[in-house]
C-alpha cells in the first residue's frame, strides 16, 4: 500500500459538517468507471490541504491501494502546467519505472487508466487552479476517491463534483478552541477579552491563528492585555488587515537572520526547498540557517514536520512555505526595499532587498549547477561536459551524495548511484527554474553548466516537454556569449535529440547543421576530438530516425574512427555498437556479428554495465538471425541477469520478448509461453497491457 501523506497535524478543530458530508458521500457512492471528486474550494491559509489529509487518513481502511497525493504548484514552471509531467509522477508512484512511461501523452493517460482501473485509492489533488488540471488524473475506477484542493470552485469539472466543499473561514467559538490548543497557556481563561480580540484580527484562517498562537506563546511573562494591542495600535491607523498586523508583528520580532531568510525562501527556485538549498539561499552557513529554519518554525510561519522523523514516518527533506506566507514573504521583500531597512542594516551585496534577492538568487543557482553537476558525475560516470565545474558557495553545504568509485561494493556503488539519479529528478522543476532564471540574468555559464545534467536526467526519464525548453535556452546562451564553440556545438547536440525522438526531423538536422558549422571552430584538445566525434554520432541517429541505415552506419563507422584517433576506449566500444546494429537493421549479419562481438568483449572489459547488456541482447539478436540459438539464448540470459539486477522491467520485458520469439522458433511452446506470460506480467504492472 502507497501512503503519501505527511505526519497528522497535532492540531485541529472543527470542519465536521464538511467531514460529515464527504463521509456520507464516500459511503453512498456507486460509480462504475468515474471516481467520486470531493471537491474543498477556499481562499488560501483555510486548512483546504489538511482536511483533504484528515479525509483521507478517516477513510483509509477501506482503500485497498493506499493514497496518492500531489500537488500542482510543485509541477509549475514560470507558472505552466505540464499535466504529462503530473502523470509521470503519479506512474511513479503506482509503480510504474520511467523508461517505461509512454512518450506521448495521450498515451500516458491510457496508461494511467490502464493502472488505475479497478484500483481502490484515495488520490489528493492540491492547489488545482482550473478543472482542465484535474481531469486527466481521475483514476478510471469508481471505487477511487479524488479530493481536490483549490481557492475556488472549478465550475467546469466535466460532470461537476460529486460533493463540492466550500469552506468558510472558522467560526469564533472554533477559532478558540484551535488558539486554545496551539497556546496551552493559563492566560486564555484570564482574559478572554484579549482572546476574542486576538481571534478577530485572525479573521477564522488557520493559518493565522498558528502564527498568532506560537507569537503568545513566544511571550509568556506579559499577560494578554499588553500583548493584544501590540497588534492593534499602530497598524490601525494604517489601515492594514488584521491577519496582515499578526504577520507582520511576528516577523519584525524575528531575530535579523530569521527574518532575512524569510524574505528570500519566496525567490526559492522551485516550490519546495530542501536545509541545503536554503543555506545556499542564506549564504551564512549551515548552522545559522538551521537556526533561522527553527526561529520560523517556532515562529509558526514553517513547518518542519516533513524534514523530522516523526512517529517512525520517513522525512522527505523538503519544505514549503504555505501559500498565504509566501504570499506575505514576498510584500515583506517588497515592502523592505521601498523601506531600505535592509541598506541600513548592511544586508545584500547592493543594498536594499533588491541587492538582497540578486545575490541570493546568483549564490543559490550556483549551489544548483555545483549540486547537479555532482549528481550527473555520481549517476552517469565521467562522460564529456563542455561547462567548467563549479567550486563549492562558500556558507552553502553540498547535498550528502557519495561518489560511488568509493564505494566498496558493487551493491553500495549502485546504491550511491541511484541517489545520485533520484536527486536529479526530485529537483528537476527548481533546475529547470534555474536554467531560465540563469538565462535571464545573462548567467551563460550557469545556463550551459546546467543543461549538462538536465541531459543525463533526460536519458533516464525521456520525453519531458520541458527538457526540449531547457536545451533551447542553453543553444540561445551559447550564441550569445559567441566565445566558446565547444558550448555551440554540445548544446546544439543536445537539443537535436529530444527533437528527433519527438518526431521534428527536420528541426533536429537544422541544429546538427548548425553544430556542424560550429565544429570548424573548434581546438586539437582530445575534448574537442570527442565533441566532433558526438556531432557525427548525433547525425548517424537521426538517420537511424529515418530509417537510413546505410547513412547511420556510415556515421558511425566516422565517429568511431575519430574516437579510435584520440585514444578514446568507451567512444571506440559505443561506436562500435552502434554500427553493428546498423549493420543488423540492414541484414548484413555477419559484419554486425563481429562488431557486436568486439563491442560486447571491450564492454565487459571496461566493466559498464548497462552498456554490456545492451550489448549482449544485440549479439543475441544476431545470432538468432544466424541461426545460432544456443549462442543466443545463453547472451539473452545474461542479459536478463543484468537486467533483474538494475531492476529494469523495459529491459526485461524486450528480453522476455526476444525470447519468445527464439523458443518459439525452436518449437519450445512451453519456454516461450513462460517468456511471454513474463513480458506480459511486467507490463501488466506498468499500464501497458
Amino acid at each position: 500500500m502507497r501512503m503519501e501523506l505527511p505526519p497528522e497535524p497535532v492540531n485541529f478543530v472543527n470542519r465536521h459538517d464538511e467531514r460529515q458530508r464527504a463521509l456520507q458521500a464516500v459511503d453512498g457512492w456507486r460509480g462504475r468507471s468515474r471516481p467520486l471528486v470531493l471537491s474543498l474550494s477556499g481562499p488560501a491559509g483555510l486548512g483546504k490541504t489538511e482536511l483533504a489529509r484528515l479525509i483521507a487518513r478517516t477513510v483509509l481502511d477501506r482503500f485497498r491501494d493506499g493514497v496518492l497525493s500531489v500537488d500542482l504548484d510543485d509541477f509549475r514552471v514560470d507558472g505552466v502546467l505540464d499535466p504529462g509531467d503530473v502523470l509521470a509522477q503519479l506512474l511513479g508512484s503506482l509503480g510504474v519505472e520511467p523508461e517505461l512511461v509512454e512518450a506521448q501523452f495521450k498515451a500516458r493517460c491510457r496508461q494511467y487508466w490502464n493502472k488505475t482501473s479497478g484500483a481502490k485509492l484515495v488520490l489528493i489533488v492540491d492547489n488545482a487552479r482550473y478543472a482542465s488540471e484535474v481531469v486527466p488524473l481521475l483514476p478510471a475506477s469508481g471505487q477511487s476517491v479524488v479530493i481536490v484542493a483549490s481557492h475556488g470552485p472549478l465550475y467546469d469539472l466535466e460532470d461537476g463534483a460529486a460533493v463540492d466543499l466550500s469552506l468558510p473561514p472558522l467560526e469564533e467559538l472554533a477559532a478558540t478552541e484551535l488558539l486554545g490548543l496551539i497556546v496551552r497557556d493559563h492566560r486564555l481563561a484570564a482574559d478572554p477579552e484579549a482572546v476574542r480580540a486576538l481571534v478577530r484580527l485572525c479573521d477564522g484562517l488557520p493559518a493565522a491563528l498558528h502564527v498568532a498562537g506560537r507569537w503568545v506563546r513566544a511571550h509568556r511573562l506579559r499577560p494578554l492585555s499588553r500583548l493584544i494591542p501590540a497588534l492593534q495600535g499602530e497598524w490601525e491607523e494604517k489601515g492594514v488587515p488584521g491577519v496582515e498586523r499578526i504577520w507582520d508583528t511576528v516577523y519584525s520580532g524575528l531575530p535579523r537572520h530569521a527574518g532575512l531568510l524569510y524574505r528570500l525562501l519566496p525567490h526559492h527556485p522551485g516550490a519546495t526547498f530542501t536545509p541545503e538549498s536554503a543555506a545556499a539561499l542564506l549564504g551564512l552557513g549551515q548552522e545559522v540557517c538551521e537556526e533561522a529554519l527553527e526561529e520560523l518554525h517556532r515562529a509558526g510561519l514553517l513547518d518542519l514536520r516533513d524534514v523530522l522523523e516523526v512517529s517512525g514516518v520517513e522525512a522527505t527533506g523538503r519544505m514549503r512555505l504555505p501559500g498565504p506566507l509566501r504570499a506575505h514573504a514576498l510584500r515583506r521583500s517588497r515592502r523592505d526595499a521601498v523601506n531600505g531597512e535592509d541598506a541600513a542594516n548592511g544586508e545584500g551585496s547592493e543594498g536594499g532587498v533588491g541587492g538582497e534577492v540578486a545575490a541570493a538568487q546568483t549564490r543559490v543557482l550556483r549551489w544548483y549547477v555545483r549540486q547537479a553537476q555532482q549528481a550527473d558525475r555520481f549517476s552517469a560516470g565521467a562522460r564529456l561536459i563542455v561547462a567548467d565545474v563549479f567550486d563549492p558557495v562558500p556558507g552553502a553545504p553540498d547535498v550528502p551524495l557519495e561518489d560511488p568509485e568509493d564505494a566498496a561494493d558493487d551493491g553500495a556503488r549502485a546504491e550511491r548511484a541511484e541517489r545520485a539519479s533520484r536527486w536529479l529528478h526530485q529537483e528537476r522543476h527548481a533546475l529547470f527554474e534555474c536554467v531560465r532564471l540563469a538565462y535571464e540574468r545573462g548567467l551563460d555559464a550557469e545556463v550551459v553548466a546546467l543543461s549538462e545534467p538536465v541531459w543525463t536526467y533526460a536519458l533516464d526519464h525521456p520525453h519531458q516537454s520541458d527538457v526540449a525548453k531547457v536545451f533551447r535556452l542553453a543553444v540561445a546562451a551559447a550564441v550569445r556569449d559567441g566565445r566558446h564553440a565547444a558550448w555551440l556545438v554540445r548544446m546544439r547536440c543536445q537539443l537535436a535529440r529530444p527533437l528527433w525522438e519527438s518526431g521534428e526531423l527536420d528541426d533536429a538536422a537544422s541544429e546538427l547543421a548548425a553544430a556542424d558549422a560550429a565544429v570548424g571552430l573548434l581546438g586539437d584538445s582530445k575534448r574537442d576530438g570527442k565533441l566532433r566525434a558526438s556531432v557525427i554520432e548525433s547525425w548517424g541517429m537521426l538517420d537511424g530516425a529515418r530509417g537510413e541505415w546505410a547513412a547511420a552506419a556510415d556515421a558511425f563507422a566516422r565517429s568511431r574512427e575519430l574516437h579510435v584517433a584520440i585514444s578514446n576506449p568507451y567512444g571506440v566500444m559505443l561506436q562500435t555498437y552502434r554500427t553493428g546494429e546498423a549493420r543488423a537493421e540492414l541484414g548484413e549479419l555477419e559484419t554486425a556479428h563481429r562488431l557486436l562481438s568486439e563491442a560486447h568483449a571491450a564492454a565487459m572489459t571496461l566493466k559498464r554495465e548497462r552498456m554490456t547488456g545492451r550489448t549482449a541482447f544485440a549479439l543475441a539478436g544476431v545470432l538468432h538471425r544466424l541461426g545460432r540459438p544456443d549462442e543466443a539464448r545463453q547472451l539473452y540470459e545474461q542479459s536478463l541477469q543484468g537486467a533483474r539486477k538494475r531492476r529494469s522491467g523495459f529491459d526485461q520485458a524486450r528480453i522476455h520478448d526476444a525470447m519468445e520469439r527464439l523458443e518459439e522458433a525452436e518449437g519450445r511452446s512451453l519456454e516461450a509461453e513462460g517468456h511471454r506470460a513474463a513480458a506480459h506480467d511486467i507490463r501488466r504492472r506498468n499500464g501497458l497491457a
